[in-house]
Parts: C-alpha cells; structure tokens; sequence
C-alpha cells in the first residue's frame, strides 16, 4: 500500500486508457495519433513498460492492458483523456514520473490505441489539453459494461456454518506460548514472531534440507504469510486460496475468487482463522469466509468501494467474533478507516474513521485550498493484548502526500499508533509519530508487543516502526516513547521541499514495509529488517486530483541503488548489538526462535539463518525466487519445519533479478 505505487500506478493508467479508448465507438474529435507515434511509441513501450505488463501487453506480471474492469474504472462520467496523459506523465515510469519527453508520452498513448483497435490516421495527438479534455472516456459501446451488477452479500450454498472447528479463542490467546502452530500472520496477537520450538537450533541449523515447494500459479505480487495449524498451511496470492499439507506439500484444497466488483490488484499478505472458518480479503472490497475443512464459501460481503479507491492488502484479525480489518490506499486519497464485522456472517459491528475532517476541512485537517485531502490506509498487521482488549492498528500517510503546506496540522490519525477498544472501536490512544508527512513516510507495523526491564522496572511495550526508518519503543500504560532507534540511513529529513527536489534518505520506499520486527525474550533483542534507499523529491505547480490514480502533490524520482540491512537492537537500551548488510532490500519477514536463530528471507533468493545473540551467519540456501513474503516455522507430528513464500516481492524495480511465479518452500533437518 508505497510500497510498490509507483509501478502500480503506471499500469492503472495505461491499463485503464487503453481498453476505455477502444470501447468507444468512433474515434472521437481530438484523438488523433499517426502511424510514426504509435511506431515510436511501441520503442518506448518495451523499454519502459514491457518488464511490468509484457511485450504482448498482457502477458505481464501487471494485469492485462485490456478488459472490462478498465471500462468500470474508467468509463465514468468526467473522466477525459487529459486526466489519462497527466497521470501517465507524473508516474511514469516507476519512480521517474516525467522524465520521458513530452513526445515519448504522447507516443505511448498512440502505440496503446493502436494496439487496441484505433486506426493511425494524419493528424497527430498532442498536448493540447483543450482538446484533451474534449475527449470523455464514457463508453459509448452498449457491449462495453460502465458499472457491474455487484451482490453485497453471497451465502455459501452449504450455508454459513463451517464443517470445521477450531483455533478456539483460547486458542488464539494462548498461541504466543505454543509453536507447534504459526496462528495469526505474526505468530499471535503480540506480534512477537517468535517460535519456542529448539529442535531446529544453532548448533545444527546449517544442515536445514528443502522437503517440497509448492508452485501457486498466476503472477503478480507475492507478499503472503502462511499460517499453520495441525500440521495444514493457508496461503494466498491475489484471487487464490490454498491450503497444504504443510510437511509434503500436497494440495488439500484451492479456492478461486471471482471478482464481483472493480478490482485493484495490488496484493494479498494472508489469512487469519477461526472456528473452522478461513477469513481473507479480495481485492474488489469483499471480505469472505471459507470452511478450513474443504475450502467451500460461507459467505462474502462487499465492504469497501474500490470505485471510490478502497481495496485491501493486509491479513484480518479475528478475535472473539469479530474480524477487524480497514482498506488501503492512502495515495488515492481515500477516507481511511478501520472496522470489525461479524465472524458468522460479516455485518459491520463498529467503524472507526482515521482521518476525522480531512473530508470537510476540519480539526486537525485544515485546508486553505480547498483541495481534496484523505489517506489514512490501512495496510500491515495489526496486534492486540487480549488481556485488555487493547487493539493497535498502524495508520499511514496522508493525501496530497507530498505537499504538506496545502494540509497544514497535524492531519490526524495519519502516521500515528493508535489504540482503540476492540469491542466498540472507540479510540483509548494516540500517538503520531510523523506528523503532517510530506516523504510518504507510512507508519508500518505496531508489533511487537512485549514485556522486559528498563531501568530496573519490567514494563509492557510496543514496538513501532515505518517508512521513516525508525525503531521507536512505548510503553503501553504511560504512552510514552521510550527510544528511538535509527534503523537505516537518515538524511535531509527536516529539510523543506523544493520545486528543484530534495535527496532524502530513507526514500517513498525506505525503511520499513510490510514485514515487521520479530522480538526473542532469550536474547532480549528485536531485530528489524529494512531498506536503504534515497529518493529525491520536488514539489509541483499545482496538485491535481483523479480519483483512483496516485495524488502524490509532487515527484519521486529513486536512487538507482539501494541495499538492505537487518539490526539486532537491545530492547531494554534501544542500543545496536549488531548489524547484518544485505546487497538488496529486506522485504521478508524475521522470524526469531528459543533455539537461538533468527531467520530471514532475501531478495537474493536465499534463506538465511543466524545466531540470533551474535549475528554470525549459519546457513544458508537457494529458494526458487526473490523472497517478500512470510518466514515461519512449527512441527507437524513432532518434527519441526521452516517455510518460506518466495516470488516477485512486488511492481518495484528492486535490483532482484529475475523472480519466478510464486511458490511456497518447506524446511526440515534429514531424517
């Protein structure tokens, strides 16, 4: 949610202009384009655009540039060709958004036309944006659907009660002290990822052998966290839902979504279980129960407008009979929130708004300009202290993002850990750590939760972290910060931004992303992976608002290098106690256990294991892709295993090389 919005950005756009220009019926006065354009054009297309859709425009890992969910985002009323070429030249290409000449932008326009069914004619499309606004993107083809008869609510056939049973709520609450099983996407509640589990340990570790791999099928991102229990492991990529045999590998059952709404296909991060049923989102705003038995459907319900740019990423919480869960994306400037539905059939319980006033100008969201402001996403794993019913929820950016002065305050929830009350929604706390953000600087994760002496007191804490590359400690009663820990490169991050652009580390895509810190009580240390990558930004003239598109307020233009870097900090002092450098971004999750390892994935495409008191590296292996995704680890009849999700991370050109499809890798010592 970026994450990875430059890239998703640049294949909205030209996804959405091509299919809606071919569904009109004639060409329409001002959408001429010559045979030399949409020639220069195809040039620039498969330098710039192909590694993302595909030479043949829909052979990509992006979605196909052609097809009815195009016409549905863009086939309504007020949206012209004007909106389409200032979208493509302000993001594209990813994290260089006009860089290309006014001319190469204009080419790829008239290469997507023809492509799509428009004959080159004499006259040449220009710039001109009288005539571009002209130019509606209503479709005037009855064969081509402008909006899609949706279903707010599907009943399983079977009904909505689950042949399975189990976790329990007691369950649940008791998984932080049981590894036989990863239970919710971060282990437990806490967050801690942490396994007690010691066969797998320091002292033989470095003859950890795969056992299977699982190949997901499809393209596109994969981010997932798997979850396990009694010995079945839940995965997902963006429509799909697998389960496992988490110690062979073989297939128990496969679920197909089938989108009923718009879709934006940004990514699926996992599942959470409950009482026989597995819970997920999809990217067309329908949430859904599944029965962990078959993987039959219970019950669906749309719950967030991805016409008005809501969709969901992130893995749900279900606790007691609630599933909380909120949408992202922040960049479309939507009106964030968070909420809880019922377990049994989805109906909304409570909704809390994260970014009061930002609608009508009001509170801490004032605006001078008149402008549309919004954000406030919801992207990455929440925790929870089920003792005190205490729900931690990571707010991130606000909307325009990068021209603070148009949004003066603080902008509030945006950026901030905020606590409410599970049961009802109602806000207990607050904090922001990044107020009135002006580098998309998303607070990302707000785990772990844990327990450890500082200064002679054992205090309940929280961790947080985010895209400001900041280890930040709280304590949970008082409210108070307790460190601050950089944890990757800081510069200019005070410095105002200018029209000429200012390099400021960490960058749009720097520090933390969607995998959070892991904390082992042995070694009293957490342990954070993150990105060092530098981004120059510049503000605009103006900002400009199309709904859907990022509404960024300015440009982002990445460093070509980057690197990543894991950091074990003492969580009693906020002090480094070492430091792991990777060649590449760290996107996959850390996961730490008793038997004194960390683990962590790269983008390399190796799984690596270290002593988790002292760093030192004590194995490693090959997996089939770039890693972005879950590293955990249970038993199944007593024997111990480590899995790891391994494919293209995302959209982002991150320097990994070529990514394979998705797959899911499996672990276990010989014998």
């Amino acid at each position: 949610m970026p994450r990875a919005f430059s890239r998703i950005a640049a294949f909205l756009t030209l996804t959405l202009l091509v299919r809606t220009t071919a569904a009109w019926a004639q060409e329409p006065e001002g959408a001429h384009f010559t045979a030399a354009q949409a020639e220069h054009g195809r040039d620039v297309y498969s330098s710039e655009c192909a590694s993302c859709h595909g030479e043949a425009l829909d052979d990509g890992v992006a979605p196909p540039l052609a097809g009815d969910e195009f016409v549905l985002s863009w086939g309504r009323a007020g949206r012209t060709l004007d909106d389409l070429f200032f979208i493509t030249r302000t993001t594209m290409p990813e994290g260089e958004g006009g860089t290309l000449s006014e001319e190469q932008y204009l080419d790829v326009l008239a290469y997507m036309l023809l492509r799509n069914g428009y004959s080159a004619g004499e006259r040449e499309l220009t710039a001109d944006a009288t005539e571009l606004t002209a130019v509606t993107l209503e479709s005037q083809d009855d064969a081509a659907p402008t909006t899609r008869s949706t279903t707010a609510f599907i009943r399983g056939s079977r009904g909505l009660v689950p042949e399975a049973t189990g976790p329990t709520q007691d369950d649940l609450n008791a998984a932080g002290g049981n590894s036989d099983d990863w239970l919710y996407h971060t282990h437990d509640y806490s967050g801690r990822r942490y396994s007690e589990l010691t066969d797998i340990n320091a002292d033989n570790v470095g003859q950890l052998a795969p056992v299977c791999m699982y190949a997901m099928g499809g393209a596109g991102s994969f981010q997932s966290g798997p979850i396990v229990r009694d010995g079945v492991m839940y995965v997902t990529t963006l429509r799909s839902t697998v389960a496992l045999d988490a110690a062979t590998c073989q297939v128990q059952w496969r679920h197909e979504w089938e989108p009923q709404a718009l879709q934006i296909p940004i990514n699926n991060r996992g599942v959470a279980i409950k009482d026989g049923r597995v819970v997920r989102a999809t990217p067309d705003g329908y949430l859904l129960a599944l029965d962990a038995a078959n993987g039959e459907l219970l019950w669906a319900r749309q719950v967030a407008q991805t016409m008005q740019g809501e969709t969901f990423s992130m893995p749900p919480l279900i606790y007691d009979d609630l599933i909380v869960i909120g949408p992202a994306v922040s960049e479309f400037a939507i009106e964030g929130w968070v909420a809880a539905f019922k377990l049994e059939n989805g109906e909304k319980v409570w909704h809390f708004n994260t970014v009061p006033g930002a609608k009508d100008g009001t509170g801490t969201w004032p605006n001078p300009e008149n402008i549309v402001l919004g954000g406030g996403g919801v992207w990455t794993p929440l925790s929870l202290d089920p003792e005190t019913e205490e729900l931690y929820v990571a707010v991130t950016n606000p909307a325009p993002d990068l021209p603070a002065h148009l949004r003066p305050g603080l902008n509030l929830y945006t950026n901030s850990v905020v606590a409410l009350d599970i049961r009802s929604g109602e806000l207990r706390w607050y904090d922001q750590v990044v107020p009135n953000d002006f580098h998309d600087w998303d607070l990302t994760q707000v785990s772990p939760l844990f327990k450890t002496t500082i200064e002679g007191r054992e205090r309940d804490l929280l961790a947080t972290v985010g895209k400001d590359g900041f280890l930040r400690v709280l304590d949970r009663e008082s409210h108070e910060r307790l460190y601050e820990t950089p944890i990757s490169r800081q510069l200019n991050a005070d410095v105002p931004l200018t029209k000429e652009g200012v390099r400021v580390c960490p960058g749009v895509n720097g520090g933390v992303l969607w995998h959070g810190p892991a904390y082992n009580p042995g070694t009293n240390q957490l342990y954070i992976g993150a990105i060092d990558w530098c981004t120059t930004f510049a503000l605009t003239d103006s900002v400009r608002f199309v709904p859907g598109q990022l509404y960024m307020g300015g440009t982002f233009r990445p460093d070509p290098e980057n690197e990543g870097r894991v950091t074990a900090v003492d969580a009693s002092t906020g002090e480094v106690r070492w430091m792991y450098r990777s060649e590449l971004p760290v996107l996959g999750a850390v996961t730490t256990t008793a038997g004194n390892l960390l683990f962590l994935g790269e983008l390399t495409g190796d799984l690596v294991a270290f002593n988790a008191e002292t760093g030192d590296e004590l194995f490693r292996s090959r997996t089939s892709g770039p890693i972005g995704g879950g590293v955990v680890t249970y038993t199944v009849d007593g024997k111990q295993y480590v899995a790891v999700s391994s494919g293209r991370p995302s959209g982002l050109n991150w320097r990994a090389g070529p990514s394979g499809a998705p797959n899911v890798m499996i672990f276990a010592l010989p014998g």
